[in-house]
């Protein structure tokens, strides 16, 4: 079934509406999140360019010695290990606290860091053999973000992070989402297939 465009906006208001709290679990369940080595089967060049991006290593801050001078700066201890404090680790990994998001780096190694499905929206729906897949390499971009994909990052949705809660900027913080969309992020390359 093809879908019109005021459909498939429909849908991804739909879709959004089930992700926020509140969610019924079967259906949160389909909103799982996959890791990013999962997309990186299709899309190795953004992988490759996000895994040196400060994103992909941001739970390896919390780590006890890891940058120092910065955590003693902002008032914090630099030998203390903040990988299981929840305050810290919903801005350092990926999908903290939601269906088949991060919950400890013992069982969830791959969702350390802020991954592909922050930025993307979880991968439990789209990143499926009938959708986005190495089986279905010409799926339609409609249809998937009908299932969940965030084509469009926003502003707001980096805010959830970037803001003056942290402790690493003060209360004069303000976020340049420009910059860190261009410089913070991944390389944008062509994708093979026209979608």
């Amino acid at each position: 079934m093809k879908l019109s465009m005021p459909s498939v906006g429909a849908l991804v208001l739909v879709g959004m509406a089930v992700l926020g709290p509140g969610a019924p679990d079967a259906i949160a369940e389909d909103h799982a999140y996959v890791g990013s080595k999962k997309c990186k089967m299709c899309h190795l060049k953004q992988f490759k360019s996000w895994s040196e991006t400060k994103m992909a290593k941001a739970f390896d801050v919390l780590k006890p010695g890891e940058r120092a001078e910065q955590k003693q700066a902002a008032g914090l201890d630099a030998d203390t290990d903040y990988t299981k404090d929840a305050t810290c680790v919903a801005c350092h990994t990926t999908g903290h606290g939601k269906p088949g998001g991060f919950v400890d780096f013992e069982s969830t190694p791959n969702l350390a860091g802020v991954g592909c499905e922050v930025c993307h929206g979880p991968g439990g729906t789209y990143v499926k053999p009938e959708h986005m897949s190495l089986k279905n390499k010409e799926y339609e971009k409609a249809a998937i973000v009908a299932v969940g994909l965030v084509e469009q990052v926003t502003e707001a949705q980096c805010k959830v992070c970037h803001n003056t809660e942290s402790p690493f900027v003060g209360d004069d913080y303000v976020f340049d989402f420009a910059a860190t969309k261009t410089e913070g992020t991944h390389e944008t390359y062509p994708l093979k297939y026209e979608h």
